[in-house]
């Protein structure tokens, strides 16, 4: 064989054996590169190279990854058995020393997080009443993620967060919590309902009030409105008719009588017996009242 043909083989072969190394990882993977069954290096994202068949790779992936826990049956601290379903949300970390822990450090992850999240959820909710278990869900959620996320550290993993998927009580318990509702909303329905009537009467009570408060003002302002008149009437009459008081008296009191169809009888004293407005005289014994008394239609005159 000349020295081409061998040149031709081993380029062949060195073309063969470099395109058996390429390894191309994704940004949702990491991996390891093992040489001889022991790590070697951490394979990265996009380009490597391996030597073929002394090294090989495993890959994991980052990604985050849902782990439905099957219902089981626990002892709440009231001894109350009760079907609990959880769901917990979980990833490997993206670093080197993450990706060898969760090769080298455990099994098989999958399945343990699995068996550790089931006896995480007895221990924990085991310590707990039912009542609180399902009225604190999200504070059950938190712990629950949080002791189990500080179980699998060495694992490299961590534990997104994990999810209270169904807890069912026994029928005996759902059904006296479910009278036990029934009698709650029929109680805050009454409460509603006398506070819409209480609200409705109080209203009807402001809108009395502020009626009698109108109706007051509206007098007052009345009552204001006639003394003002009668003060400025007598303001005026002050005025205009100092020293004839008494007069003006007499011929009101005699333009009234006249207008009524009333008799009147003046002797030569006046006006007898002496009649008083007030304080006012309007005739006396000692003084001479002339008048012209009118008649009724259909009379004479006196």
């Amino acid at each position: 064989m000349n020295i081409l043909g061998i040149t031709a083989i081993i380029a062949v072969v060195v073309v063969i054996v470099f395109l058996m190394g390429i390894r191309i990882v994704q940004p949702t993977h990491r991996g390891v590169i093992e040489r001889l069954g022991k790590y070697h290096r951490f394979l990265k994202v996009g380009f490597n190279w391996i030597i073929p068949i002394i090294e090989s790779t495993r890959y994991r992936n980052i990604t985050e990854r849902m782990t439905n826990i099957e219902s089981q049956e626990i002892i709440t601290k009231d001894n109350l058995n009760a079907k609990v379903e959880l769901v917990v949300y979980h990833k490997v970390k993206n670093d080197e020393d993450s990706v060898k822990k969760s090769y080298y450090e455990v099994e098989n992850y999958k399945t343990q997080i699995i068996m550790l999240a089931q006896t995480t959820a007895r221990n924990v909710i085991g310590n707990m009443k039912f009542t609180e278990v399902n009225s604190q869900r999200s504070m059950l959620n938190k712990l629950l993620a949080e002791t189990i996320d500080k179980e699998i550290e060495n694992w490299g993993l961590k534990v997104v967060r994990v999810e209270l998927k169904d807890i069912t009580p026994p029928q005996s318990v759902q059904e006296t919590m479910n009278n036990i509702i029934q009698a709650q909303n029929a109680k805050d329905a009454a409460i509603d309902f006398a506070t819409a009537v209480e609200t409705k009467a109080d209203g009807a009570r402001r809108a009395v009030i502020k009626e009698a408060d109108g109706i007051k003002q509206a007098n007052i302002l009345k009552a204001e409105g006639e003394a003002k008149a009668i003060q400025l009437v007598n303001e005026a009459a002050e005025k205009y008719f100092i020293g004839n008081a008494q007069k003006l008296r007499q011929l009101e009191m005699v333009e009234k009588s006249l207008k009524d169809n009333t008799k009147v009888v003046i002797t030569k004293d006046g006006i007898n017996p002496t009649i008083i407005i007030g304080d006012l005289p309007i005739g006396s014994k000692n003084e001479k009242v002339s008048a012209i008394v009118a008649s009724p239609p259909g009379t004479g005159r006196s």
